[in-house]
């Protein structure tokens, strides 16, 4: 008789995973969370590092996040969102967009990060359109930029791994060499940074900023690129040229969002507000899929007219607005303000960083430590002097990364990055355990 790993392979095809890798390690089939642990159907523990993909913020099964959803399950799960509304739905724009940074008014529902990435670049490119400015019809963005796995949103990306073979079907979109603030080329550190690298992107601006209908970026953090965290101040540089040459800045907060750099939202550290900005992922505490689109009233008021003008935002997801969805984001909302999350989170970050560099400071191939809030990421290099990187190839972080599994941890490394983004409920026993098995772990694969 087939068991749940079999019938997995034979009808499953995995999201980001080599399906060759389960011949040797089979899917491990998850029956049940709570807090920061998973369990699988054998009784194997993990604590989530990463809050599965860094969306499950207050942990799994949790308490007031279930008992939201059950009361809205009594009323309505969801209906067309088209002429028609629900009240979580309402409620959540109304409290997003108050918390939000100033000048965000308005707010479009969809189901998914890559799907909000979609909706921001249509609604820049037909917002200058409709203006009349019909040369600006190009993006600009970050190397090593992740925004997604749609097409429009991997045009916009810069990871090979990702978008490489889809190349002839990509969006000519403008590379800017993006900040590096571990292999920094003006020899400055995290501290001391001016954002001199804004260079790269005022020469670009001044070529290119007549055809440049929006540039959207990674506020503070480029996830998918390994963590590599940079200075507020590149945000501030940025938000002014944007203004100066009319171009609307995108800021993409679906995994920073929320709590996850110490502050609600990334932007909150360079103190600007970006034309639009993407959430999804935390938004929900991890629960539905769900997304949102944040924007001004400038970029709404160019599409309200007569519908026959063909204005309209002709853009629509089904699950739009799902009212089960919205009940938990607005539970998650009420357990920010209730406990107090942020300011309990730096305590926790402190911790973690203390651990991290106690247990790395013996490690010959651990190369940077950097952290901004509830995240904190562990370079490992070849060498410590040239900072020379592992190639993608040796598969550094996935040899960690069974191990770790073994136990006891779900880590989820990018390339030879690992990194810590934990559920907010995490304690400090737990955090103990995370940081020495992860460091058990890589002494094990080094055979230190």
């Amino acid at each position: 008789m087939e068991g749940f790993e079999e019938k997995d392979l034979k009808y499953i095809w995995h999201p980001c995973t080599q399906m060759k890798d389960c011949e040797e390690l089979p899917p491990i089939i998850i029956e049940r969370g709570k807090g920061c642990y998973l369990q699988d159907i054998h009784g194997n523990s993990y604590l989530d590092c990463i809050s599965s993909w860094w969306t499950n913020i207050f942990g799994h099964s949790n308490p007031r996040i279930n008992r939201a959803i059950q009361k809205q399950l009594g009323k309505i799960e969801h209906s067309i969102f088209a002429h028609f509304s629900n009240k979580p739905a309402v409620e959540l724009a109304e409290r997003l967009i108050n918390i939000a940074p100033e000048g965000l008014e308005k707010m479009f529902f969809s189901d998914n990060g890559s799907s909000a990435v979609e909706i921001a670049l249509k609604m820049s490119f037909q917002y200058y359109q409709q203006m009349g400015k019909t040369k600006k019809i190009r993006f600009a963005a970050l190397t090593d930029a992740y925004h997604g796995e749609t097409i429009g949103a991997l045009s916009v990306g810069a990871l090979d791994l990702y978008n490489k073979i889809y190349k002839p079907l990509l969006i000519d979109t403008l590379r800017v060499q993006g900040p590096d603030c571990y292999r920094c080329k003006y020899g400055k550190n995290r501290d001391s940074c001016s954002a001199e690298c804004f260079e790269h992107m005022e020469r670009k601006l001044e070529i290119h900023h007549d055809e440049l209908c929006a540039i959207i970026v990674e506020p503070m953090v480029q996830g998918a690129a390994g963590m590599k965290i940079y200075s507020p101040i590149y945000l501030r540089k940025l938000r002014k040229a944007c203004d100066y040459y009319d171009i609307i800045l995108i800021a993409d907060e679906i995994a920073v969002g929320f709590g996850r750099t110490g502050k609600m939202f990334a932007c909150n550290h360079a103190d600007i507000s970006p034309d639009i900005m993407c959430l999804s992922k935390g938004i929900s505490g991890g629960y539905m899929p769900m997304s949102a689109v944040l924007t001004t009233n400038r970029i709404y008021d160019a599409f309200y007219d007569d519908y026959v003008k063909l204005k309209t935002f002709i853009h629509s997801h089904t699950y739009a607005g799902n009212a089960m969805a919205c009940a938990a984001a607005c539970e998650s909302l009420n357990i920010f303000e209730d406990e107090n999350i942020i300011e309990k989170n730096r305590d926790k970050a402190k911790l973690i960083k203390k651990l991290v560099i106690d247990r790395a400071k013996d490690i010959p191939f651990v190369g940077d430590i950097r952290q901004i809030g509830m995240i904190t990421a562990i370079e490992l290099v070849k060498d410590k002097n040239t900072k020379e990187s592992f190639s993608w190839k040796e598969r550094v972080g996935y040899g960690i990364y069974r191990i770790a599994l073994n136990k006891g941890l779900l880590l989820r490394p990018i390339g030879n990055v690992l990194y810590f983004m934990p559920p907010y409920v995490i304690e400090k026993i737990d955090i103990e355990y995370m940081v020495d098995k992860c460091f058990e772990s890589i002494n094990e694969y080094f055979g230190l």
